[in-house]
C-alpha cells in the first residue's frame, strides 16, 4: 500500500522544475548577453584608442608645423627690418654721392677732383654691395614665401585628414552599435532555438522513461541513479543499462537531426559519487571514477550514431552532493548521473 501511494505521489505535476528550467535560461541569456556586451564594449574601447592615438598624432604634427611657421614668420620679420635698414643705408650712400659730385663740379682743383673720383668709386663699390645684398635678401624673402605657403597646404591636408579621421570613427562606432544589435538578436534567436530543442528533447525523454525507479527529472537536466548503470567503486556498465541508453540515443538522433547544424550544442554528461573516499590502482580518487563513468555512457552513445562533438563527459567526484547528509540514504542519491542539454 505504501509502494501504491508512492507511486501516485510521483505522478502529480510537478511545476518547479519547468519554472527552474525557465529561469536557468533566462539567467544563460543574461550572462551570454553580458559577455557579448561587454566583448563590444572592449572592441570599442580598443578602436577609440586606436582613433585617439591618430589624432595626437596629427596635433603634434599641427603643433610642430605652427611652431615651425611662427618661427618663419619671425626671420621673415627680422629680413624686412634688415631689408629696410640696407635700404636706409642705401639712400643715405646716394646722398653723399650727389653731394660729391655737386662739391666736384664746385671745386676744380685736379687733386679735388682725384679725390671725388676715388670716393665715387667708394660708393659706387658699397653701393654694388648693398644692391648685392638687397638681391639675396629678397630671394630669402621669395623662398621663405614659398615655404610658408607649402606649410599652409600641409596644415589644409591634415586638418582634412583630421576630418576624415573623425568621420570614420563616427562611421566605425555607428556599425559596431549596430553589429552588436544585430549580434544580440541573433544570439537571442539561437538561445530560443536551443531552448525549445531542449524542452521538446526532455518531453521526449520524459515519455520514453516514464516513471521508471531511479531516474527523476530535476530542473533543467534527468538524473540517472549511478546503480542503475554501474555496480559500486566500478566503471563497466551493467548489461541492464542498455535499455534506458539506448531510448536515450534514440531520441537524442531525433534531435540531432532536426537541431539545425548552426546551432552549438551538446549534451553534457556528469558523473557523481558519493563522499565515502577510495583509493584502488583503477581509481586513486573519486573523480576517476566519476569521470570514468560518464566516459563510459558517453562512449555508449557515441556507439550508437551519435555524433562526438555533440557530446561532453565530466567528472565531479564526490564535490556536488544533492544530499549533504551522512546516511546511507544520501549516499545513495548523490551516487548519479545527469544529463543536461546546453550550448557549447
Amino acid at each position: 500500500m505504501a509502494l501504491g501511494r508512492s507511486r501516485r505521489g510521483e505522478r502529480t505535476i510537478d511545476y518547479w522544475p519547468g519554472f527552474v528550467d525557465a529561469l536557468s535560461t533566462l539567467l544563460l541569456v543574461f550572462v551570454f548577453l553580458l559577455s557579448v556586451f561587454v566583448l563590444a564594449q572592449f572592441v570599442l574601447t580598443q578602436e577609440i584608442g586606436t582613433k585617439d592615438d591618430a589624432m595626437a598624432r596629427l596635433q603634434a604634427q599641427i603643433r610642430q608645423l605652427t611652431d615651425q611657421l611662427a618661427l618663419e614668420r619671425a626671420s621673415t620679420s627680422d629680413t624686412d627690418s634688415e631689408i629696410g635698414a640696407l635700404r636706409a643705408s642705401l639712400s643715405k650712400l646716394e646722398q653723399e654721392r650727389d653731394l660729391l659730385r655737386e662739391a666736384a663740379a664746385a671745386i676744380a682743383t685736379p687733386e679735388e677732383i682725384a679725390a671725388a673720383e676715388t670716393r665715387a668709386v667708394e660708393l659706387a663699390r658699397k653701393l654694388g654691395n648693398e644692391q648685392d645684398s638687397v638681391a639675396q635678401a629678397a630671394a630669402q624673402i621669395a623662398i621663405l614665401n614659398e615655404q610658408i605657403s607649402a606649410l599652409r597646404r600641409q596644415i589644409a591636408a591634415l586638418e582634412e585628414a583630421l576630418s576624415i579621421s573623425e568621420q570614420k570613427d563616427k562611421e566605425s562606432q555607428s556599425r559596431l552599435a549596430d553589429l552588436g544589435r544585430r549580434l544580440n538578436v541573433a544570439l537571442a534567436q539561437r538561445v530560443q532555438e536551443l531552448t525549445r530543442y531542449r524542452s521538446e528533447f526532455f518531453g521526449r525523454l520524459s515519455a520514453i522513461l516514464g516513471n521508471r525507479p531511479g531516474i527523476r527529472q530535476v530542473g533543467d537536466r534527468f538524473v540517472f541513479q549511478s546503480e542503475i548503470f554501474f555496480d559500486l567503486a566500478s566503471s563497466q556498465m551493467r548489461p541492464e543499462a542498455a535499455s534506458a541508453l539506448d531510448d536515450i540515443a534514440k531520441a537524442l538522433a531525433d534531435l540531432e537531426r532536426e537541431i539545425p547544424p548552426d546551432i552549438a550544442w551538446v549534451l553534457r554528461v556528469d558523473g557523481h559519487t558519493d563522499n565515502r573516499p577510495i583509493q584502488t590502482p583503477q581509481f586513486p580518487s573519486n573523480w576517476e571514477l566519476s569521470a570514468a563513468r560518464s566516459i563510459a555512457v558517453v562512449q555508449y552513445l557515441a556507439s550508437k550514431g551519435i555524433s562526438p562533438k555533440h557530446l561532453v563527459a565530466a567528472g565531479f567526484g564526490e564535490y556536488q552532493p544533492l544530499d549533504p547528509a551522512d546516511t546511507d540514504e544520501a549516499r545513495a542519491r548523490n551516487r548519479r548521473i545527469e544529463l543536461k542539454l546546453t550550448e557549447r
